[in-house]
């Protein structure tokens, strides 16, 4: 019989054991092992059949037992100590605390995925895993953040293969009463909800539900509510899913319904408002107009212009993204048609479509582009590596012409991994040299107290237990494309606990290269098949549904691990989520990475390998390009920017299969450079070359990684870059803004506006200069008098400045130089004279200019308004 209502019936506990409800309900169990080992002890059998998931472990487990464990002393006893410990976690000070009033009172952090565990499945890859890993982080430090974000009815989807290896998805709908999950309610136990007007006299109506996640509540809004109407209650269906209007409406939904969330949450709970708004990735753009219109309908309203700056001042962007093509693009008639609709009634349209309009070179004005609405809403903006923030300045320097991309205002957080949430426990307590939590707590360097022989017993027992959970996911993944019991013998031995191991798990778009490992499938056979010193390889990652291209990618792949000749060193593994990332990062030598740079973003998945003593393998591109030190992995070399695409893959695949045969395979193997003329006879298996028989170089490489990337990797030192160079200086420049009634809004506005308009009017109408040698020397002083017009401009409206420095064949100055030039003397009618000097330091072409830009204590820089003025 079929069922024709279903519901999730909770676990009513007995009193001595009733602290196990909020220990599974806050998901700091998620990363934190004594919570997990408690909940293992009580029934290790049904801890594994319920997947590690305490929710449904309860769930699971009959009244008789829970009556007999509620007997038990020690149970309760172990039950009451991880209750209080959960306790001072929440409650207890911690670094955040010590910083004293300049650190915001409370941020929020808006982002569409949020990768928290397999459990909560909300996340389709390396945005949500970094949204993750932030609010842990948080939680950690003692960060006041709450993080906003989506309930998905079918979270993302799941991958199997069809018997010709195309990839297919399922979308299993999510219970959320069987979820971490709490349905926020009001006073009088009703539902909260949010609602937006749509058009044609619709109402999209939200739920909210929250996560605990740690100290660190997130709001999930569900759009799945009996009061929608059918096209309301399926915008939250999917991650990622449809395309149009359906994404469009994703999006105004977490971002001006996400601030209305906020301010419920505000009302039931009396937690501070924030003072930060960070907005992870473009997606969730749409909450600086909501916060536009509160101050535009407050009782003392703001205008149009007093209201952008004061909402810009206090919020953060990141940008993900290095590819135009990764970036959220709507028409701006769709754009209009749902804000006509009253979605913020005070706010002008036509002021919301320039917001995103790429009124740039190069740009479509017919575009509202979402990360270009991000940017011109923030006053601080980061990408999230150092090299991203470069190709983030050259990407979006349309929005401040005449400057240099250097200047454009956009910064870099590296991103990190929580290290906690990644770590195999074997690694943080090697041989008990290493203290217990040692390298959660940043104590890296004492991996040098650990023996090499006990760092080489626990990466074999690390690679046993990957290769048993390719061996079992490898047999069920074969049975879902339809394979018999019969045929798959072959699948208990595959993969070999003494052989070099090479992980490579990502999401799978074409500019990822998941196939650039197959560009001479002969040479990669002879790697696998190596009688000496053989390769093997795992691979996993999801294409996008739509992604016609990456779904090929797969198929090849797959195509080739299914050859028998091969199959045994080589797999590919279905449905990559945290469940299977926790066994694959640490259970690899080496982590393989490929992109086409600089293409890749920061690329976190070689982090997580690196903390657990993985060696990395990689194109120098998103953190590896500013982290690789020769001596924690490999870099491959990239082909000249004048190579063909096809000579670029041909190169790039040429290298990596040289460093895996003559550099990474001997090193592991600890048996000399065989392209250095070495002896290659000898057995598959490592050679041994330390005195108790391990490949020492090659375990002094691993303390070197963790020793050096461990702290540098770490989610730790990300929040705290986060809190020292953005949220605490949004925080100062909101609460400015807000002081004294909105008092350097107002000011700032009405600057801004005269700036703008009177700008044309600046000019530089001559230069001249002295101080100079007949023949200029080293040490002689410039001497600079800069003759401006700036209409009905004044001296304290402008930064004017020298450049100088080196001068290139074109005449670009390079290593540049810069010294402010101060008002010298008034000749009326907007005509002054600004003066300063400079020190010639280097021998060689030697070349200045000077230029003019707006200036105000309320900007954050010197390029915010996109204005400047050069010496022509």
């Amino acid at each position: 019989m079929k069922a024709i209502r279903r519901f999730t019936v909770r676990t009513v506990l007995p009193e001595p054991i009733k602290a196990l409800a909020s220990l599974a309900t806050n998901l700091r169990w998620s990363w934190h092992q004594p919570t997990r080992d408690l909940f293992e002890s009580l029934d290790p059998d049904l801890w594994a059949e319920s997947r590690h998931d305490p929710i449904g472990f309860l769930g699971s487990v009959t009244r008789e037992k829970l009556v007999a464990l509620a007997a038990d002393p020690d149970v309760v006893e172990r039950v009451a100590e991880a209750g209080e410990d959960l306790r001072c976690y929440l409650e207890e000070p911690r670094w955040y605390q010590t910083l004293g009033s300049e650190v915001p009172r409370c941020v929020a952090y808006f982002s569409p995925e949020f990768g928290i565990t397999e459990v909560l499945p909300q996340y389709s890859g390396g945005l949500g895993i970094l949204a993750g890993d932030h609010l842990k982080a948080a939680s950690d430090l003692g960060v006041p953040l709450i993080g906003v974000g989506l309930l998905y009815q079918s979270g993302y989807f799941k991958q199997a293969l069809s018997r010709d290896a195309w990839q297919q998805e399922t979308y299993p709908v999510l219970d959320p009463d069987a979820l971490p999950l709490t349905l926020v309610k009001e006073e009088d136990g009703t539902p909260a909800v949010v609602t937006l007007p749509l058009p044609n006299g619709r109402k999209l109506h939200a739920y909210l539900w929250r996560a605990d996640v740690g100290r660190v509540p997130l709001l999930l809004l569900d759009s799945n509510v009996p009061t929608n109407d059918d096209g309301a209650r399926a915008i939250t269906d999917r991650l990622y899913g449809g395309g149009g209007d359906h994404r469009l409406q994703q999006e105004l939904l977490l971002g001006m319904g996400g601030v209305k969330a906020l301010r419920i949450f505000e009302r039931l709970t009396g937690r501070p408002a924030p003072e930060v708004f960070h907005t992870n990735e473009g997606h969730a753009g749409f909450l600086g107009i909501e916060r536009i219109q509160e101050l535009m309908s407050a009782e003392d309203p703001l205008s149009w212009d007093e209201a952008l700056v004061a909402g810009r001042a206090s919020t953060v962007f990141t940008t993900h993204t290095p590819v135009a093509a990764g970036i959220d693009r709507f028409d701006a008639a769709q754009i209009k048609y749902f804000f006509d609709a009253g979605l913020a009634p005070d706010v002008p349209t036509g002021k919301i479509l320039e917001l995103g309009r790429e009124s740039y070179d190069g740009g479509d004005p017919s575009v509202f582009n979402m990360a270009v609405m991000g940017l011109r809403l923030a006053q601080r903006a980061n990408g999230v590596a150092k090299l991203h923030g470069e190709v983030s300045r050259a990407m979006f320097s349309g929005l401040w012409p005449g400057f240099d991309h250097s200047e454009v205002p956009i910064t870099s957080v590296t991103n990190g991994v929580h290290v906690p949430t990644w770590i195999d426990p074997s690694v943080t307590t090697m041989a008990e040299l290493m203290e217990p939590g040692a390298a959660v707590a940043g104590r890296w360097d004492l991996v040098f107290n650990v023996s090499d022989e006990e760092i080489w017993a626990v990466r074999r027992k690390l690679r046993g237990r990957l290769i048993e959970d390719v061996r079992r996911r490898l047999r069920g993944s074969w049975k879902k494309r339809g394979a018999a019991d019969a045929e798959l013998r072959w699948t208990d031995t595959v993969l070999d606990p003494d052989v070099l191991t090479i992980g490579f798990a990502r999401r799978v778009p074409t500019y990822k290269r998941l196939t650039l490992m197959l560009r001479d499938p002969a040479r990669l056979k002879r790697l696998l098949l190596d009688p000496e010193r053989p390769v093997q390889i795992v691979v996993a990652g999801k294409s996008h549904p739509a992604d016609e291209a990456g779904k090929r990618m797969i198929q090849d792949l797959v195509r080739f691990t299914d050859d028998p000749e091969v199959r045994h060193r080589i797999a590919f593994l279905p449905n990559y989520d945290i469940a299977m990332a926790r066994t694959l990062f640490p259970g690899c030598d080496v982590w393989l990475n490929n992109p086409l740079r600089p293409l890749e973003a920061c690329g976190t998945s070689g982090m997580k390998a690196a903390i657990n003593g993985s060696l990395n393998l990689s194109v120098l591109d998103g953190w590896w390009d500013e982290m690789y030190d020769g001596q924690n992995g490999w870099a491959i070399p990239t082909a000249g920017d004048k190579a063909s695409a096809q000579e670029r893959d041909d190169v790039e695949a040429a290298a990596l299969y040289d460093l895996l045969e003559n550099q990474i395979a001997p090193r592991f193997y600890g048996v000399p450079n065989r392209a250095a003329g070495a002896d290659s006879a000898g057995a598959a298996g490592p050679s041994l070359d330390g005195p108790h028989g391990v490949p020492k170089s090659w375990i002094s490489m691993i303390k070197h990684t963790l020793s050096h990337l461990g702290p540098a990797v770490s989610a730790d030192r990300m929040l705290g870059d986060y809190v020292r160079e953005l949220y605490t200086p949004a925080a100062a420049s909101g609460r400015a803004v807000r002081a004294d009634d909105f008092r350097q809004a107002r000011e700032l506005a009405a600057w801004t506006k005269h700036v703008r308009t009177n700008w044309s009017q600046v000019h530089v109408e001559h230069i001249d200069s002295s101080g100079l040698s007949e023949v200029p020397q080293i040490g002689d002083t410039l001497h600079v008098n800069a003759y401006l017009n700036l209409g009905v401009l004044n001296p304290t409206d402008v930064l004017v400045e020298l450049g100088y420095g080196r001068v290139d064949e074109s005449d670009e100055l390079t290593h540049t130089r810069i010294e402010e030039l101060e008002a010298a003397q008034n000749f009326g009618n907007g005509r002054y004279m600004f003066s300063g000097k400079a020190m010639i330091e280097h021998s060689g072409p030697f070349g200045y200019t000077v230029r003019v830009m707006p200036k105000h204590e309320g900007l954050a820089s010197k390029a915010e308004l996109g204005l400047v003025v050069n010496a022509g």
